[in-house]
């Protein structure tokens, strides 16, 4: 296959996407203005992207690599001065810990399962400009090691940059979220305490009057350590006390943080890090696509940062995959794209705006700021956040928002309700099932109807490496859908409040035969029941 294909960044989204765009038989050139092993900030990984690592076939290398694993995270947050913990296989028994990584290491394998795949990856290649023709980017200039200057033409350029933001720097379309206004500063210990078994390998946040601080664990006994402040008033105080002593003094205001790093020794100088949670008005344009933080970041509160790069490369490389074999594919899969991209993102966004809320432990100007600023209207899209609170959480934090913390309370009252409702239907349906289920169940007497505003299209949706034509299910509080399949996808176009399921039923089957009905019918009951738990059935009339 002869369409090149240019990744600026080789970072885990980067490595990520190459890898899996080279798998389907591009041309890929990979540049990255460092020479890895490289130091790089974000070691907690999620279990989340544990399935991904597994798609890449490069989970046996990390599982050897001697990461320290991660079975969920400890902190004094909320209500309780005290630390507390909660754990992956509470909400995930399939991957139930991921691992705290040394990122130089961690993302160097990436970069060399990339070259592995056939990547032509060019360390301490850096780009410097792209020439566009309007918002169509035609060409790329590219510094070499020994200092001379290339001109590429790609066929298509995934921007991996990182918070660098190649592309959305110069097309202008950054947003900074400012809300999250933080800055942080980090360095490694060795020598630090750890939590107790059977906590040692979780990350540790403990809020504090100036904002909150972070504790990774990782091998060779290091630990990460950071705070995250205000900007504004950081920069000022970085600005007065300079970054040793600052860190120094934000670090002494913890107290168990500083309690663990008693008897450590520092092994590196401070850093910070600023330009903290952005989005950028466009993910996908003519010819280019943005990945990881090059697209969008987020406070780092779940250690969101690598899975983000992880996910969105996936989605991308699906994308560019689908863009270049079907044009007519590119429109329509590039609003899927940013669509679940920003599910994702808004999903942490959320979450985080919700935590800073809810916390209660310390009284200043930095926790009463983001308690007064985050109000009931700020949680956007409420309506669709609070449906996978209360139906199918995402990652696990949700439920400790609401037990240690004091969340808004019509945030709270918006959970109780949803899931009553969920509840209740749920009970409902089961009083529709009974031990002649499936061939005499009273379910199939009963007239469904569909909520309003439900919509069926066909739409793409993620496959095998690529996007593909498929039915997907929509509704006004959850817009970006849900896959179906297209036999679901006819049984729900027929729905129309005034014929029995059966009716339905044999309108759907009409001509199939006996023992292939009677094995697609548990099947199709099942189906109905989850829409009516999902909302998008109104309504059952018997």
């Amino acid at each position: 296959m002869s369409d090149s294909i240019i990744v600026i960044g080789g970072g885990p989204g980067g490595s990520t996407a190459a890898t899996l765009l080279a798998r389907q038989g591009f041309n890929i050139t990979l540049f990255e203005r460092e020479v890895f092993p490289r130091e790089h900030v974000g070691e907690s990984l999620l279990p989340a992207s544990i399935p991904i690592l597994e798609t890449l076939g490069i989970i046996d290398e990390i599982e050897a690599a001697g990461f320290t694993p991660k079975y969920g995270a400890t902190m004094v947050w909320g209500r309780d001065p005290e630390p507390w913990s909660w754990h992956f296989a509470e909400t995930n028994a399939s991957y139930p810990h991921a691992y705290q990584v040394w990122r130089p290491t961690f993302d160097q394998m990436l970069l060399r399962n990339a070259e592995r795949n056939g990547v032509d990856v060019r360390e301490g290649w850096r780009v410097t400009d792209v020439a566009f023709d309007g918002d169509k980017p035609t060409s790329l200039t590219v510094e070499s090691p020994d200092g001379e200057t290339h001109r590429f033409t790609p066929d298509w350029i995934v921007d991996a940059s990182g918070q660098t933001g190649f592309i959305a720097r110069r097309l202008e379309t950054r947003e900074h979220d400012d809300f999250f206004r933080n800055l942080a500063v980090y360095s490694y210990y060795r020598g630090a305490q750890r939590l107790p078994e059977p906590d040692a390998g979780n990350i540790f946040i403990e809020a504090y009057e100036h904002g909150w601080s972070w504790a990774i664990p990782l091998p060779d006994d290091v630990m990460s350590v950071g705070v995250v402040v205000d900007a504004a008033w950081g920069g000022a105080q970085l600005s007065d006390a300079g970054t040793d002593m600052f860190y120094a003094g934000q670090l002494g205001m913890t107290r168990k943080t500083s309690a663990m790093l008693a008897d450590a020794s520092p092994i590196d100088e401070p850093r910070v890090i600023r330009d903290w949670s952005y989005t950028s008005q466009r993910l996908v344009g003519d010819g280019y696509i943005l990945v990881g933080d090059a697209a969008c970041f987020i406070d780092p509160l779940f250690s969101s940062g690598v899975h983000l790069a992880l996910s969105s490369a996936l989605l991308a490389s699906a994308y560019v995959t689908s863009a270049l074999r079907d044009t007519d594919m590119r429109g329509p899969a590039a609003e899927v794209y940013t669509q679940l991209y920003m599910q994702q993102y808004h999903q942490f966004r959320e979450m985080a705006a919700l935590f800073y809320a809810s916390n209660r432990t310390s009284d200043s100007y930095f926790w009463e700021a983001r308690r007064i600023v985050h109000g009931a209207e700020d949680i956007s899209p409420r309506e669709a956040f609070i449906a996978a609170v209360a139906g199918q959480p995402p990652q696990g934090y949700e439920r400790v928002v609401l037990e240690k913390g004091e969340a808004p309370p019509d945030f709270v009252d918006g959970v109780a309700a949803v899931e009553q409702e969920r509840q209740r239907r749920d009970t409902e349906m089961a009083r529709l099932i009974d031990a002649a289920w499936p061939n005499r169940s009273p379910m199939l007497d009963a007239v469904p109807s569909l909520a309003d505003g439900v919509r069926i299209e066909r739409k793409p949706v993620i496959g095998e490496g690529q996007f593909e034509w498929g039915a997907v299910i929509s509704s006004t509080s959850r817009p970006q859908g849900a896959p179906i399949s297209t036999l679901i996808a006819a049984l729900a176009a027929r729905i129309d409040g005034r014929r029995p399921v059966r009716d339905l039923l044999d309108d759907l089957l009409e001509g199939v035969p006996d023992q292939q009905r009677a094995q697609l019918l548990p099947g199709l009951l099942s189906a109905l029941r989850v829409l009516y738990v999902d909302g998008m059935i109104a309504h059952w009339r018997s």
